[in-house]
C-alpha cells in the first residue's frame, strides 16, 4: 500500500460515491474504481460494499480508513518537521491563479508584510485551480489561493464570495444586467476544451440551458482581456478584475441569475509554520464570506 491509495481510501470514504471521490482527486472514476479493486485483492479484504448509487465502508473498510488517516497525518507531522531550519521558512510561498493574484497583491499582502517586515513572500504563478493544488501538493508553496472546489487531501479556508460578470467590447445591445437566456449565441473567449476549467464553463452553461459560441479559446488568462478589447467576444471572469477591464476601456455587467464562486486558501493537512499561521489568521480576519 502507498500514500497515492491511502488518499483514494479516505476519498472514497468521505465521499460515498466513487463519482464523487474520483472528482475530488482529479482523476477519472474508472481509475478510481480499479485501485480500490486492486487494494482490496492486495489486503484480501472487502473495503467498500455498492448501496444503490454509492458505497458504504465495510467494518474491516472503517479500520483501514481510521489507519489510513493517521498514516497520512503521521506523513504529513515528518514533512513539517523536516521543514524546519530550513531556509525556507522566513519565506511565504503563496500559489495563486492570475484571476486571483490581484486581489491577493493589492490587499493581503501589504497588511501581512507591514505585520511580518522579515519574511520574504514570494508569488507562485499558477495557471488555474489544479496548478495551484499540485502546488501546495509538491511544496512548491506552502499556501494556495483558488477557488473551490479542490481535492479532500488539501485544508481549505474559505474567504469570500466572488461574483462572476460579463466583461464585453463596447458597442454591444446589451442590458446592465445579463439575463442567462441572452449567453445563448454570444460569442465568448472561453479555456480550451477537454481543459478542467472549460468543464467546468460548459456544466454552467448546462445548467442554466445556454449555448454561447467560444470565438476563441486560451489558457493564458493574463491575455484574456486582449481578445475581448479587439472585439473578438465577451469574457465571463471574477468581479475582482473589473476595474482592469474599466481601464481598458470594456464594460463589466452582472449577470441574471447571478453566478458567484467561493474564493479559498488552501493548503496541505500538516502543521503549519508560524509564519503561514498568521498569514492564514490575517487573511481569515479581513474579508469577508
Amino acid at each position: 500500500m502507498n500514500l497515492q491509495q491511502l488518499r483514494y481510501v479516505v476519498a472514497t470514504a468521505e465521499h460515498r460515491t466513487m463519482t464523487d471521490a474520483a472528482r475530488s482527486l482529479y482523476i477519472a472514476q474508472p481509475a478510481l474504481s480499479r485501485a480500490i479493486r486492486d487494494l482490496e485483492r492486495e489486503l484480501g479484504m472487502t473495503l467498500f460494499a455498492r448501496s444503490g448509487r454509492g458505497v458504504v465502508v465495510t467494518a474491516q473498510g472503517r479500520r483501514v480508513v481510521k489507519l489510513a488517516k493517521e498514516a497520512l497525518d503521521a506523513v504529513h507531522e515528518i514533512e513539517s518537521l523536516a521543514s524546519h531550519g530550513r531556509s525556507a521558512d522566513t519565506e511565504l510561498r503563496i500559489a495563486s491563479t492570475p484571476s486571483l493574484e490581484p486581489g491577493l497583491a493589492g490587499r493581503l499582502l501589504p497588511a501581512y508584510t507591514e505585520k511580518n517586515p522579515a519574511v520574504r513572500v514570494h508569488i507562485v504563478r499558477c495557471d488555474g485551480r489544479d496548478g495551484v493544488v499540485s502546488a501546495v501538493r509538491d511544496q512548491r508553496a506552502d499556501l494556495g489561493l483558488t477557488d473551490l472546489p479542490v481535492p479532500t487531501d488539501l485544508i481549505s479556508h474559505p474567504l469570500e464570495r466572488q461574483e462572476v460578470v460579463l466583461i464585453s467590447p463596447p458597442g454591444l445591445d446589451l442590458p446592465d444586467t445579463v439575463p442567462m437566456a441572452r449567453l445563448t449565441g454570444m460569442r465568448l473567449v472561453l479555456p480550451p476544451r477537454g481543459s478542467a476549467r472549460r468543464r467546468e464553463f460548459d456544466q454552467m452553461f448546462a445548467k442554466y440551458g445556454v449555448r454561447p459560441v467560444s470565438a476563441a479559446e486560451t489558457d493564458e488568462r493574463g491575455g484574456w482581456l486582449s481578445p475581448v478589447r479587439a472585439g473578438v467576444g465577451s469574457l465571463l471572469w471574477y468581479r475582482g478584475m473589473a476595474e482592469q477591464a474599466l481601464r481598458a476601456g470594456l464594460v463589466v455587467r452582472s449577470l441574471d441569475p447571478p453566478v458567484r464562486r467561493v474564493i479559498a486558501i488552501v493548503h496541505a493537512r500538516r502543521r503549519l509554520p508560524g509564519i503561514v499561521q498568521d498569514f492564514l489568521a490575517l487573511a481569515e480576519g479581513g474579508t469577508a464570506a
